[in-house]
């Protein structure tokens, strides 16, 4: 399977998790991932938040995320990246690093949204998790590339 081929899985999970799976013709688990992704959305109150969060409403974004239900979502949501990337073929070993780095600074970046602040700035559960989820991806990236040298010298 070519390269523009897992992207484009990749960029339809991107959209939703669970359309990349459809088009990798794992129906089950691309429903699992579409049910799922609904539940949580609508429990933590998700469009809301990011209505909130683009409106700069920023106390009121936190003021309306049920946090307990928020939390599921980078998991799910970079869960669903990897798995229809990974399903789309040939990946490398440590290939997931960026994927998990992201979901777990994106985490990270939901647990202190509520406090952090950066340059003065309360950012919310909308921003600073998008911001830490994208630290995260780089920084999984950086550490697979240093393995799959690491790899390649030795």
């Amino acid at each position: 399977m070519d390269t523009h081929k897992k992207v484009e899985k990749l960029l339809w999970s991107i959209a939703l998790p669970g359309f990349g799976q459809f088009l990798n013709k794992k129906y089950i688990k691309g429903i699992t991932l579409i049910l799922l992704e609904f539940i949580i959305n609508t429990q933590a109150h998700l469009n809301v938040i990011i209505i909130y969060s683009f409106k700069g409403d920023i106390a009121r974004a936190i003021e309306t995320t049920n946090y307990h239900w928020l939390m599921f979502y980078p998991c799910l949501y970079m869960f669903g990246m990897w798995d229809a990337y990974k399903d789309g073929g040939n990946t490398k070993r440590y290939e997931y690093l960026p994927f998990v780095m992201g979901a777990f600074l994106a985490t990270v970046g939901l647990i202190y949204s509520s406090d952090l602040r950066l340059f003065g700035i309360l950012l919310g559960p909308v921003w600073l998790t998008m911001l830490f989820a994208f630290f995260g991806v780089g920084a999984g990236i950086v550490i697979f590339t240093f393995l799959q040298k690491s790899d390649a010298n030795g």
